[in-house]
């Protein structure tokens, strides 16, 4: 291929003015997806990143084979049972999508896991039916996803949706799969979801407004045309968003409607499906609940069955609380902080805290009302209370981690009656399958956890009468598992644990939780993964899973000379610490929504971690990893705290001498997007490089237009620049593309002209993070005067999550990979 420039875009300016503030956009014409100059600038930005990346193709080569050899590619999932069959998907070697099959159920008392062997045909199991091939489905398309998938209670109608282009709109479709053929009628481009009645006489969907937000539910009554559909349920405030399922009880059709901070849901029988829905506690502006319905069986005076609604609310605790209601007291609406409260999350550093306010949202939660497990946690955040027939499960987050308890329905009915904290148990996940445990006697309360660093919570429990509890385990080390507990007979089985093929041990690596003081003297964790051996300074270091230690002298952060060269693997010993050689670093972050990012298994990541590349993950404020209080120090006003606890982990790991900043590479997709675009201009000399996946980098002319899909609903996340000032100046103080530096500008302001290396990734049909936000950053990093070095990749027919088909993600996860290891030293150079 002969050489190829950087492409240059055209600028046509057009000024944004809004409030007391405007800005000109040389760019924005670029919004005009159908234009010719649109098309061809994207055109050549993939020309230019095709030649830009072809040094690598034989690293990206050899990293998919690495991967495909450490994948069991021909497997299975473990069989769900719901009514009258039993549930598994497959996957075969070749293809690109899962195959979902069941076999029925033969002895309504045996719950034992049928035996399947994943390499037998899809179907050739005596009695084995091939419910939906996504192979089959996907062919003729270059995009494919499933938008949910909906059964009948006798198992013969099946209501699934499809989106063929990316922009997250599927096409329902009702199959009968007695005889394997749709119905003729088709219900066109609506939300993601959508449930057929138990009975498979009805379906329920939401569809969308101009600005791409559910905003209404509807009725279709099955083997009738579309057209003659009736809009049920219609959503009038703009900044809420629109859900409709089926409750766990399966005795109600459910619409969820919220914004980021209220929410409400209205209920219809199934029983009356052309009835009313009826709000179950209606709704209160900055309230958020949720609600699912169960029963005390034989609880009763004189012995009937006690039927209850199961709140999670945060009308009086930011964290949430648990309410049982006594639904014989009276029907609906209902109250919110009615009933009885199970157990509620910690107060502390909350904006809505109380007394308890400003004191710092770590200090040790002390409830006498909250169960034993629950006592002396840390950022303490109630999350779920599901109640199944034998066992109830209590999810919850302390001390940065999610965690499980668990209680047999018996002792919770115990419990209640007495009026007393429910005698929850833990459940504490060891490693490798050996058998798990449950916390009695509180040695392993929060006072006192356990230092592994993990991921735990239940996993495929749809049927009410199962009696045995399901429940996922992982960590940074270990493959994901798939456990049984039966909380009555005390009883643990490992059924599944995925397999990593070759030569993989999980005690050849080694994972830690360190703290880094920010700036701010915020305490903000971090997570630490490497291979023993090849990060010397790590292995020196001497700590594994959670720890105390804090990484502090931010101010003292070290900086490099973009004109320097040094070999890869010739880093000096960091001076006067007589710390081994630092390491190259893969950083990655999100911190928004409340989202945690927590412990999880990667194969791919194996890849990096190999080759001597420490993988870092900071917990940055915005986020949910520390309750809601972590939340609220990253979001609107407090946003600049997520960009400044990245930047200050990043230097920290570098002062330390675990990281060296010449091969550095930080990575963050779609809000994590705009964490990268905002650390590439608040601290360029920290990283080599950055790749920023479906970017938020516009963030300021994207929130001020309100008919554009979720503008109108981030207000309650970024707040409201259109309309507030003080908004719009905070905004635009970290909004990247509005703040990239020039060459001259990061010479004052860092004493050196380096900029990262910038790998952009964004999709044509994103209706998340618009196409045009990462293309105009493109555009204006690779100006003269900023002289950035910049490539992106542009797919033409795929939406927010990339390209589908598991073959076409790894290819196009590894080229990211091979891309951050040259950075690193660690695969051959490419040349922007």
């Amino acid at each position: 291929m002969s050489d190829i420039s950087r492409p240059i875009a055209p600028k046509s300016p057009e000024v944004r003015t809004a409030g007391d503030g405007t800005f000109t956009d040389d760019y924005a014409w670029m919004k005009n997806k159908d234009s010719e100059d649109t098309k061809t600038f994207v055109a050549a930005e993939n020309a230019y990143c095709q030649h830009v990346m072809k040094p690598l193709e034989s690293t990206r080569r050899e990293l998919f084979d690495e991967l495909r050899s450490r994948i069991q590619e021909t497997d299975m999932s473990v069989p769900v049972r719901s009514h009258g069959y039993w549930y598994f998907s497959r996957t075969q070697e070749g293809q690109q999508y899962a195959i979902q099959c069941r076999i029925p159920v033969t002895d309504e008392d045996d719950w034992d896991v049928p035996v399947i062997d994943e390499n037998d045909e899809p179907g050739s199991l005596s009695g084995e039916e091939i419910v939906f091939d996504g192979n089959a489905e996907a062919k003729g398309h270059d995009f494919f996803r499933i938008g949910g998938m909906s059964m009948s209670a006798d198992g013969r109608w099946l209501l699934y949706g499809i989106d063929t282009t990316g922009d997250e709109r599927y096409d329902l479709h009702v199959r009968d799969l007695h005889s394997g053929h749709d119905l003729p009628e088709t219900i066109p481009q609506v939300s993601a979801g959508g449930i057929i009645t138990p009975d498979g006489s009805w379906v329920f969907y939401a569809t969308v407004d101009d600005a791409w937000r559910p905003d209404a539910v509807w009725r279709h009554r099955v083997g009738t045309p579309s057209t003659a559909d009736v809009r049920v349920w219609h959503e009038d405030d703009e900044r809420f968003w629109v859900g409709v399922g089926l409750s766990f009880d399966e005795r109600h059709v459910v619409i969820g409607t919220s914004s980021k901070t209220t929410s409400e849901v209205l209920l219809l029988p199934v029983q009356t499906p052309e009835g009313d829905f009826v709000p179950f506690i209606p709704r209160r502006e900055g309230i958020e609940y949720d609600v699912g319905f169960s029963c005390f069986e034989g609880a009763g005076d004189e012995g009937p069955d006690i039927p209850i609604a199961v709140v999670c609310h945060n009308v009086s605790n930011p964290n949430f609380q648990i309410n049982i209601i006594d639904m014989r007291s009276h029907g609906a609406p209902y109250a919110l902080d009615e009933g009885t409260c199970i157990a509620e999350g910690s107060r502390f550093g909350c904006e809505r805290g109380g007394e308890f306010r400003d004191q710092p949202l770590d200090s040790p939660d002390r409830n006498p009302e909250n169960p034993r497990i629950l006592q002396g946690a840390r950022g303490l955040n109630i999350e779920s209370l599901d109640i199944h027939e034998h066992f109830i499960t209590l999810g919850y987050r302390a001390n940065g981690l999610a965690h499980l308890a668990v209680i047999t329905k018996r002792q919770a009915i115990q419990d209640y009656l007495a009026k007393i904290p429910w005698n929850f148990k833990e459940i504490l996940p060891e490693p490798d399958g050996r058998s798990h445990k449950a916390s009695t006697d509180g040695s392993d309360s929060p006072e006192n956890p356990d230092k592994a660093l993990f991921s735990i919570g239940t996993a495929g429990n749809p049927s009410y009468e199962a009696p045995r509890l399901r429940y996922s385990f992982t960590s940074f080390t270990n493959p994901a598992e798939l456990h049984e507990l039966d909380p009555n007979e005390g009883t643990d089985r490992l059924l599944k644990k995925a397999r990593v093929l070759g030569d993989f041990q999980s005690d050849d690596y080694a994972e830690c939780q360190v703290w880094v003081q920010a700036r701010d003297g915020a305490r903000v964790p971090v997570s630490l993964l490497w291979k023993k051996g090849l990060v010397p300074a790590l292995d020196a270091f001497g700590h594994q899973g959670m720890t105390e230690e804090v990484l502090t002298d931010i101010e003292a952060s070290p900086s490099w000379n973009s004109t320097e060269t040094r070999p890869a693997n010739d880093a000096p010993e960091v001076a006067g610490q007589g710390l081994p050689a630092a390491s190259p670093m893969f950083i990655t972050g999100y911190g928004a929504y409340e989202i945690s990012s927590d412990p999880s298994f990667s194969v791919s990541r194996l890849s990096l971690l190999d080759r001597g590349v420490l993988y870092a993950l900071p917990h940055v404020r915005g986020g949910g990893e520390m309750g809601r209080a972590w939340y609220e120090q990253g979001r609107r006003l407090n946003k600049k705290h997520t960009f400044e606890d990245f930047i200050d982990a990043t230097a920290a790991l570098q002062r330390a001498g675990f990281a060296d900043p010449a091969r550095t590479v930080a990575n963050g997709g779609s809000a994590g997007g705009l964490l990268m675009g905002a650390i590439a201009n608040m601290a360029p000399q920290l990283y080599a490089g950055i790749e920023a996946d479906v970017p938020f980098v516009d963030a300021l002319t994207s929130i001020l237009d309100p008919s554009l899909p979720l503008t109108v609903t981030e207000w309650d996340e970024w707040g409201d620049p259109l309309h507030d000032d003080k908004v719009y100046h905070y905004m635009e103080s970290y909004s990247p593309y509005e703040n990239v530096l020039s060459v001259a500008e990061r010479q004052r302001r860092f004493g050196t002209v380096h900029f990262p290396q910038i790998f952009i990734t964004t999709s044509m049909n994103d209706t998340r993070v618009l196409y045009v936000e990462p293309l105009k950053w493109a555009a204006r990093l690779s100006e003269a005067e900023v002289g950035a070095k910049v490539c992106a990749k542009i797919e033409v027919e795929a939406g927010h999550g990339g390209t589908t088909g598991r073959y076409k993600q790894w290819e196009e996860l590894c080229l990211e990979v091979a891309w951050c290891l040259s950075l690193m030293g660690c695969a051959p150079k490419i040349s922007m």
